[in-house]
């Protein structure tokens, strides 16, 4: 053997070992690059099933929410003589369950339906507001016009009072349990005040606005005396607005009592009394005795799940934007 062989050899041997790990470095590359691509597949798939499973369920929502399943309807398939129900439960507010649009909504229903005897508005709030009251106040005086061989009676349970009290009003008659609460003929606008707080704390309150009495309610403020007195001329009309619908739908049953419209709230024997009420009954007792109906069916409009999660998410983030903005405190309320 030559000796160049033995020379040779090695020289060879390291070429190898440098073209091998040459080798190894580019698959090692290779197979990081292809290990990335296969991740950033699996990630944009992910993303996309993500992204089609939102758009479904949004269509679905969209599709509950502004079709017939978006409300329940409880009188649909009912073709015999019947009395309708209609519920007034909880605050009478916008977007609330007893809003304006809510029990216009049921009202005109029950109305129009061809086998209505009667209906009966199922009374259990402690009012809400003026605005909202007036609202379905005038609708009632409006269909009763319209169809006036349909009655309507409002029935008092728990609480009939302020602007459930506004509403029931507008009824030919109104019925209670004798220990009903009924009336709460005044209104109210509450708020507080933190001025003496803030400069308790060192905090400087700073508001910026047009008008000289903009922010008269402002809770942060010094309350001034013209405003105070501005404010209350404004909560005495609303109060005379409601006496003369409590008025003009009571007429001559309302006795005269130096307290009936100061704000309180008399029991139902005691409101059958001052005519507030005209008689002790429950629902049952004016659809059987009275409309002659015993049949009952609820023409409440109700909101689905899904659309009254949406509205609450939706009054969520405007009360907040209104509470930012300093819009939120103190309007009249009839309570």
């Amino acid at each position: 053997m030559r000796s160049d062989e033995w020379t040779d050899g090695p020289m060879r041997t390291k070429e190898q070992e440098v073209s091998a790990r040459e080798d190894g470095k580019a698959w090692k590359l290779l197979e990081n690059t292809l290990q990335a691509s296969i991740q950033e597949q699996r990630r944009s798939r992910r993303w996309g099933i993500f992204f089609k499973s939102l758009t479904f369920v949004y269509l679905i929502g969209a599709f509950l929410l502004f079709s017939p399943l978006g409300s329940l309807d409880n009188s649909a398939g009912v073709n015999e003589p019947h009395t309708a129900v209609i519920e007034l439960r909880g605050t009478i507010a916008d977007l609330e369950e007893a809003s304006a649009d809510n029990l216009i909504t049921s009202l005109r229903r029950a109305f129009e339906d061809t086998n209505t005897r009667g209906v009966v508005l199922r009374i259990n709030s402690g009012g809400g507001s003026p605005v909202q009251s007036g609202y379905v106040y005038d609708e009632i005086k409006r269909l009763r016009g319209k169809y006036p061989d349909i009655r309507v009676y409002a029935v008092i349970a728990d609480i009939g009072a302020s602007g459930a009290y506004y509403i029931a009003a507008a009824a030919d008659e109104i019925y209670a349990d004798k220990a009903s609460l009924v009336g709460s003929i005044g209104v109210t606008a509450a708020g507080f005040g933190f001025v003496e707080t803030l400069d308790k704390l060192g905090v400087e309150r700073r508001t910026y606005a047009a008008g000289e009495h903009k922010t008269f309610l402002d809770p942060f403020q010094p309350e001034k005396p013209e405003e105070r007195a501005f404010w209350q001329t404004v909560l005495n009309d609303t109060h005379q607005q409601f006496i003369s619908q409590v008025k003009a739908g009571r007429g001559e049953r309302l006795k005269d009592h130096p307290d009936l419209f100061s704000g309180l709230v008399w029991s139902g024997e005691q409101a059958l009394q001052l005519g507030l009420v005209d008689g002790l009954a429950s629902t049952s007792t004016v659809a059987r005795d009275i409309i002659g109906a015993e049949e009952t069916v609820d023409f409440t409009h109700r909101e689905s799940p899904l659309a009254r999660f949406t509205r609450q998410l939706g009054t969520s983030i405007g009360s907040a934007i209104a509470t930012h903005l300093g819009m939120s405190s103190g309007m009249p309320v009839l309570r």
